[in-house]
């Protein structure tokens, strides 16, 4: 297997996105193409242990910056390094692409070159982040910030495939993120949405979920959409940080709790760990036709790392492939129950006929 890595995107580049492809390579047991300017990528490759992997270099000498606009940016730089990269899945080179660039961009560079799954209108980045009883997949963490009511009913079937595939969940658990738990509570979106989820055939919809019980683990899976989604990862991120940083402060304060901290270092270690974005890697982008993996801009050589495992394992179960199943077989069900369901459920539900009003 051979995964595409855009070797100059994110805040960082190449310097930290090179050796840490490389040793994603190493622990994945993958090939790489590193996409991005030749000269660079090879100064970077003279400084690591390449001995034993495969990897290649593809030249592109663009980079699509932050700043940029997506769609226009994908169109006006064909030689950068993200659009190369997908097209390197595309034509079959590569099984999957990786990118910490601009995610905005990997969207619209996937959509154009890759297309979507037959039955979903819109794509969804998706992630984990830690709870008290594990961890909680969310979706979508930016890549539509003003989606349908109906393209969040895809969107829990993405998380149902990508549950059940990446997480060995039998039948997970979704909720519909608003502010309170009961159906009458949210904006006018949620309480259009809310309908569709509880009349959707084959997920397990367990409701409204209140903010507060996200990190509390009383779902599997939260969906909502790209604004929110994105601030709530954010927030979820920055406190993190703040608690980790507290701590560090307050137990290094005195003497005597430099020494109790001592023999707490192994349980505070093993907390970072789990509140550290690095350790996830990466999100999938949902519902495009291919394996796309989209890391943090500030991303490190340990998330790059856990980036390229993230693709190898989403290749290995074939999300794609799961995801245009699960459509057929809602399509399938919903039809076979139209006639006792809401028109807007059935509306909602339809998305394998290309529903988008």
């Amino acid at each position: 297997m051979r995964i595409a890595v855009d070797a100059t995107g994110g805040d960082v580049g190449a310097g930290v996105i090179v050796p840490g492809a490389v040793a994603g390579a190493r622990a994945s047991g993958v090939a790489l193409a590193l996409v991005g300017p030749t000269a660079v990528i090879q100064a970077e490759l003279a400084k690591i242990d390449t001995s034993s992997l495969d990897i290649s270099v593809v030249e592109a000498p663009d980079t699509i910056e932050m700043t940029e606009h997506p769609a226009q940016a994908v169109r006006a730089k064909p030689n950068s390094s993200i659009v190369v990269a997908i097209k390197d899945v595309k034509v079959g080179n590569s099984a999957a692409m990786v990118s910490a660039g601009h995610s905005g961009a990997v969207m619209a560079a996937a959509l154009f070159s890759l297309g979507r799954v037959k039955g979903i209108d819109r794509p969804a980045i998706a992630s984990t982040i830690p709870t008290l009883r594990g961890q909680t997949l969310v979706l979508d963490l930016g890549a539509v910030t003003d989606p349908k009511p109906q393209h969040l009913v895809q969107f829990a079937l993405m998380a149902q495939v990508y549950a059940q595939r990446i997480l060995g969940l039998t039948n997970p658990s979704i909720g519909l993120l608003s502010n309170g738990e009961e159906p009458s509570k949210g904006n006018l979106f949620v309480q259009q949405v809310y309908p569709l989820l509880l009349g959707t055939a084959g997920i397990n919809f367990a409701g409204n979920i209140d903010g507060k019980d996200v990190p509390g683990g009383t779902v599997d899976i939260v969906v909502t959409d790209g604004f929110t989604g994105n601030v709530a990862l954010k927030v979820a991120e920055g406190t993190a940080t703040l608690m980790t940083e507290m701590l560090r402060k307050e137990l290094t304060a005195t003497l005597p709790r430099k020494l109790a901290a001592l023999f707490l270092r192994s349980g505070f270690r093993q907390v970072r760990r789990r509140l550290d974005y690095s350790e996830t890697g990466g999100a999938p982008l949902l519902g495009v036709d291919g394996t796309v993996v989209i890391s943090h801009g500030r991303s490190n050589e340990t998330a790059i790392l856990n980036a390229i495992k993230a693709a190898k394992r989403a290749v290995e179960v074939d999300l794609p492939g799961g995801i245009r199943e699960a459509v057929a077989a809602t399509v399938a069900k919903t039809a076979d129950s139209a006639p006792d369901a809401p028109a807007d459920v059935r509306q909602a539900t339809e998305i394998g006929r290309g529903v988008d009003r």
